[in-house]
């Protein structure tokens, strides 16, 4: 299956068959959060899409290397290069270290991330760790004359890179175009070009995240920590980088133009880029007030929204939709994916319980297994085809369909032989659980389920049936919980060993 792989490629607009630098190893590179706010649902669909991917390649037999930064430092509150770092900002205005709220938002976004079931990366490294390796970057690309210093910041010569490279090969921007539009913006006398980006800022006496540096007390820009990172962990050229659409330009722009003005060789062979949320279609944003966080999606606490949705729930929903096309948000699309989803896991549920039972009376079905194996092909090349989950679940309600045939005695086991079950029932829990990251949501209310049970041992008392009444406090004794028959009511406590 390995070769068949094709994924669309954001650098050549081309779809291309995916061969890896170095198979079958993997280098793969996602920009991460930046934690200066709370997680949104945009980074959830890139994060989720990329969890996926790294999913679908360690599934084919690929050693993957997947690296997420976390980005600390450099975010600027205006793009062009000015302004007080975010970060800096919120630590003030909190009189707090910078590092606590660093500490908070990254914590803050594992539980989130966790909840849908997305995987840890190999590495994530962070923008404050890897301050050096973005000063060896900005000396390399001083000596070579791509950047220059002024007043203790450093900049990026986009012209000086433009007379033999190309800046906007990933965006397709114009660099004549992109100056002319910011000449109206441009009122930063220290840069030569209007379009000229920072890779280190001089900061200000009370700019509280700085470093030593050889211009000075300063801090890092924001497109550099990626190119430091994402080379000093993956090497020089690796094979996936991705992140959201609205990376391309500048940051991802930024990137090929430092990395390649370093190394001289474009660093990433496939670029991978998730599109953007709508809801009811209109593009998600705060301003217009149709945003919503995941914790909002949980437990339902948003105008937009009639009823909570479970985060597996939203998992499934994202998934049936490809990771470049616009997803839009709405209660009857979450409402039918909550429906497809428990579809989904009551199948996974049955097909762990099936077990193969020979029959040497029944002869084999060679339609079934026929129509198995091209069901199987169908989902594998579906997720072939860059990755399109859409497509492979519907394969899966295929698969499903035989599983169930089998469940009710329509289908025999017999029929389709020890080798084609064992193939549904290993590709149907494979793909589920392993590829799209799909888990069991057990209820959570265990008071509630106890309660089910006491009003059942109430019954059982009331009918004078002790050998029930015995059986069910034995059972709830072997889960750690005992009864307690007080003179109005029965309760119930933790047994203490």
């Amino acid at each position: 299956m390995q070769n068949q792989l094709k994924v669309y490629n954001s650098l050549t607009k081309t779809k291309e068959v995916f061969e890896p630098i170095n198979p079958p190893f993997v280098g793969m590179y996602v920009c991460g959060p930046t934690v200066y706010s709370d997680v949104h649902l945009g980074n959830i669909r890139t994060f989720l899409s990329f969890d996926v991917i790294y999913r679908y390649l360690t599934h084919l037999g690929y050693k993957v290397r997947y690296v997420r930064n976390i980005t600390d430092v450099g975010h600027l509150e205006s793009d062009a290069d000015d302004g007080e770092d975010k970060i800096g900002k919120k630590a003030k205005l909190e009189n707090l270290e910078p590092m606590e709220i660093v500490q908070r938002y990254v914590n803050d976004f594992h539980r989130v991330v966790a909840k849908f079931n997305i995987l840890d990366p190999d590495i994530e490294p962070s923008a404050i760790g890897h301050i050096q390796e973005q000063i060896n970057m900005i000396e390399k690309l001083i000596a070579k004359g791509l950047a220059y210093e002024v007043n203790g910041s450093v900049y990026f010569d986009v012209n000086k890179y433009n007379e033999t490279e190309k800046y906007g090969i990933l965006s397709g921007r114009i660099v004549e175009e992109l100056q002319a539009g910011s000449r109206e913006l441009d009122g930063q006398e220290a840069k030569r070009n209007s379009i000229d980006f920072a890779l280190w800022k001089n900061a200000s006496p009370s700019h509280i995240m700085r470093w030593e540096s050889p211009w000075g007390v300063g801090f890092p820009g924001w497109h550099l920590e990626c190119s430091a990172m994402s080379s000093k962990y993956l090497g020089e050229t690796f094979d996936i980088h991705g992140g959201g659409m609205d990376l391309k330009f500048p940051h991802h722009e930024c990137e090929i133009a430092q990395s390649v003005g370093v190394n001289g060789k474009q660093p990433v062979k496939y670029w991978l880029h998730t599109n953007m949320l709508t809801v009811n279609g209109q593009k998600m944003s705060k301003s217009l007030g149709n945003s919503f966080l995941p914790e909002e999606l949980f437990t339902g606490a948003h105008d937009l929204l009639n009823e909570p949705y479970s985060p597996m729930t939203v998992r499934f929903f994202m998934l049936q939709s490809h990771y470049s096309s616009t997803l839009d948000f709405s209660n009857d699309a979450l409402k039918a994916a909550a429906k497809g989803y428990k579809k989904m896991i009551n199948g996974l549920v049955l097909a762990r319980k099936l077990k193969y039972v020979s029959d040497d009376s029944v002869e084999e079905n060679e339609k079934a297994k026929a129509q198995i194996d091209n069901i199987i092909e169908n989902c594998y090349r579906a997720l072939n085809d860059d990755f399109n989950t859409a497509l492979a679940i519907a394969q899966l309600f295929n698969l499903l369909k035989k599983i169930n045939s089998i469940s009710t005695g329509n289908l025999k086991q017999a029929e389709l032989g020890s080798e084609k079950f064992h193939r549904l029932k290993d590709t149907f829990i494979s793909i589920v659980e392993d590829v799209l990251g799909l888990k069991e949501e057990k209820p959570q209310d265990v008071e509630g389920f106890i309660d089910i049970i006491i009003g059942l041992y109430r019954q059982a008392k009331a009918n004078k049936e002790y050998d029930k009444v015995d059986d069910i406090r034995s059972q709830l004794k072997a889960y750690g919980v005992v009864l307690k028959d007080m003179k109005d009511n029965v309760d119930w406590a933790y047994e203490e060993l």
